[in-house]
């Protein structure tokens, strides 16, 4: 690819909510975005419906994945943006960073992208979000949930997670359980300075620990997150660099970009849209948030189906069980009716336990289940839209929403409308016509308020 059609910007998304998050950060700050849903080559950027965007990234499923399967997952997608002549690859990390060894590995991730990736002074890890209100301490991450701010490995969801539980508050220690990648860190004292002040303190850091291979930026406000943006700008002027982090990279970016005016950013502009009426709603979320968003639309006239997990997973059961939640769905919407298919109602939810305990039973593993849930979801979802031909899907969870878009043959996403922050509404491209044209929300587990789906459905 020649130079003239450089990218600003590409990134690969552990998981596909994080990766509509990395999307609506760049778009909302006028960088025009395009999400593809596999690693693009080179004639599918030159392609007349994606040429013309200036930042690309991937939407990927890794933080449901093995080390091992992190390799074949990564590789493939960090060498297609280097290929791009991309600026930066960042490697979008939720914006809570639970991750753990022998799943979602944000240390092996690291590691892949340093090897594909080399001739940079360091890596940057940007985690600190002040849009969506997570923080970086003296390296110690922080989230806010319905206005308190929880220290990670005491906030009252991520401390519990049912796959990834956060235990650890502090990064540096967090990412040693995962990888021997040494990492250093600028904390919220040596960024209160001027630019050139945090160059120079920077500058030593690297020289005296001989060049580490990754600097951990504190984060607190969004003006600390501008003067990293900066130094992050200044570090490509030599070499491509690759980033680690939340979408709090795509906001320093955006906002250094804008700052110095070499782009011209502009606000973007929302088209109009259609009544589009009934929403459809899949959830394989097992969050608090999520829980009051299911129990909040099932009081506003929702028709809402529990799935029984076990039977979804168990192979003699499923295709019967999936016959039959595709044909209640089918008729309720064909109805007119709203629908929101769950798996689980909260974190509390005992099919959990039960489903993790049946797949042990059978000689599977626990962590299996994300997967298993995730595949019949998007069978079921691909079925009900194709009989259906409604335009607008709401899909919560982050593994859930990975699963579910795969099977819907969509090449690629653009943001159409913000929503709430890191849960936009999108448009697909798909080679298909029942697919192509889709408005599709994907909605992490702590994303949104409690009337979230009826907002969705309402948008205009």
């Amino acid at each position: 690819m020649v130079k003239s059609r450089r990218k600003w910007i590409g990134f690969y998304g552990d998981d596909f909510t994080g990766s509509t998050d990395a999307m609506e950060a760049l778009t909302m700050n006028g960088v025009k975005t395009i999400l593809f849903l596999h690693p693009p080559d080179e004639s599918m950027l030159e392609n007349e419906r994606f040429r013309e965007f200036q930042a690309i990234g991937i939407a990927g499923i890794s933080r449901a994945l093995t080390p091992r399967e992190m390799e074949s997952e990564l590789y493939p997608a960090f060498r297609s943006l280097k290929k791009a002549n991309v600026e930066i690859c960042h490697y979008k990390t939720c914006s809570t960073f639970d991750s753990a060894p022998e799943v979602g590995s944000i240390g092996k991730a690291i590691e892949i992208g340093l090897h594909v990736f080399q001739n940079q002074r360091f890596s940057p890890l940007i985690v600190g979000v002040p849009t969506l209100k997570r923080y970086t301490v003296f390296g110690n991450h922080f989230a806010t949930m319905e206005d308190i701010t929880h220290r990670l490995d005491r906030h009252p969801i991520m401390s519990k997670h049912p796959m990834t539980p956060m235990d650890e508050a502090d990064l540096r220690k967090h990412l040693s359980r995962q990888t021997t990648t040494e990492i250093e860190s600028m904390n919220v004292l040596e960024l209160s300075g001027s630019t050139i002040e945090i160059e120079r303190i920077l500058d030593s850091k690297l020289q005296e620990n001989h060049n580490p291979k990754v600097m951990l930026f504190d984060v607190l406000t969004q003006e600390m997150l501008t003067k990293i943006g900066k130094l992050l700008i200044n570090e490509t002027q030599n070499n491509p660099q690759f980033a680690i982090g939340s979408s709090g990279v795509e906001y320093a970016l955006t906002a250094a970009w804008k700052e110095s005016g070499q782009y011209g950013l502009s606000e973007p502009q929302w088209p109009s849209l259609s009544p589009t009426a009934p929403l459809f709603v899949v959830s394989g979320s097992c969050s608090l948030v999520t829980e009051k968003q299911i129990n909040y639309s099932l009081e506003h006239n929702f028709f809402g189906m529990k799935v029984d997990s076990s039977e979804l997973i168990n192979p003699e059961t499923r295709a019967e069980t999936c016959l039959k939640i595709i044909r209640e769905a089918t008729q309720q919407l064909e109805k007119g009716i709203d629908v929101v298919i769950y798996t689980a109602l909260g974190p509390n939810d005992t099919s959990i336990e039960s489903t993790k305990d049946h797949l042990v039973m059978t000689g599977g593993k626990s962590t299996d289940t994300s997967k298993l849930l995730g595949e019949q979801l998007g069978k079921i979802s691909k079925e009900v839209i194709k009989n259906t031909n409604i335009k607008r899907v709401l899909v919560a969870g982050g593994d859930t929403s990975g699963y579910v878009t795969k099977n819907l043959e969509i090449i690629a996403m653009e943001m159409i409308k913000p929503i709430t922050p890191g849960a936009p509404l999108c448009k697909t491209y798909s080679s298909n016509p029942i697919y192509d044209g889709l408005e599709i929300t994907l909605k992490g587990g702590q994303m949104g308020s409690a009337d979230f789906f009826v907002k969705v459905k309402s948008l205009t």
